[in-house]
């Protein structure tokens, strides 16, 4: 028995060593996980694998929301007092999500700019959250720019957020008005990760278009999946149900 405990210890290992190799982690992860298959492999699902999952992503969301409903405000003076206190990159980016989610979109946009300074021009995180902040700004010119980021994002890690980084890549381009590139990048982003998010994103753009024959039908496809969800994925969803729903009614 003990070895059989010992094999799957480096069978693990082998996991997160070909999932450091595939997602360009720096190698000497591949010591650690080798000289310690066990506590490596902890080491390396607690600090690389989960932060970059979408069950971790998907939690914080969560998190967020129910913080935010009872105190709106609360993580904008935080993430505020916070950079006053200390003004770090690592602060700035907290302070620059904080203003997006408030509804502050030229205020996210300077902020991500600012952070994007010096040795963090590459840094995915900010690079999306740049993207994000000027789609949110709404013009065709921050669209543009909105790309830049993206392919710049793309350029530097090709594996973050895939499936949120193609629904940005579509929503920019329909803040542009290439509505049939569009209208391709919603549908490609959706035959790959089939999320709720982008169907209802998706049938959002569609209702805005007035293809509500297009918008009904992805509705109903949508509403076909919630029948088989569980109380979790109901919470979590409801944000893009309450999107997808009101766009379709008008």
């Amino acid at each position: 028995m003990p070895f059989v405990g010992l094999g799957l210890h480096i069978l693990i290992a082998l996991y997160f060593a070909v999932h450091a190799m595939r997602h360009g982690k720096q190698m000497y992860w591949l010591i650690i996980l080798f000289s310690f298959p066990l506590f490596g492999s902890i080491v390396y699902f607690v600090v690389e694998y989960l932060p970059a999952s979408r069950m971790q992503r998907t939690a914080g969301k969560v998190a967020s929301a129910a913080i935010g409903f009872i105190d709106p405000e609360r993580e904008y003076r935080a993430a505020a007092d916070a950079y006053d206190l200390a003004p770090t990159a690592q602060n700035k980016l907290r302070l620059a999500k904080a203003a997006l989610d408030r509804g502050q979109a030229a205020d996210a946009v300077g902020h991500y700019r600012d952070a994007l300074k010096g040795p963090f021009a590459s840094d995915p995180e900010l690079q999306f959250g740049l993207a994000s902040a000027l789609i949110a700004e709404g013009s065709p010119t921050s669209a543009r720019e909105a790309q830049q980021a993206l392919q710049a994002l793309r350029a530097t890690r090709d594996d973050y957020r895939k499936d949120e980084v193609a629904v940005l890549s579509a929503r920019a381009l329909a803040a542009e008005g290439r509505t049939q590139e569009a209208r391709e990048a919603f549908e490609t982003a959706l035959s790959k990760y089939n999320t709720v998010e982008t169907r209802a994103r998706y049938i959002a753009w569609l209702a805005q278009q007035g293809d509500t024959a297009g918008a009904q039908r992805q509705w109903d496809e949508l509403q076909q999946a919630a029948r088989h969800w569980n109380s979790h994925a109901r919470t979590v969803n409801r944000e893009w149900m309450r999107l997808a729903g009101d766009a379709v009614r008008g």
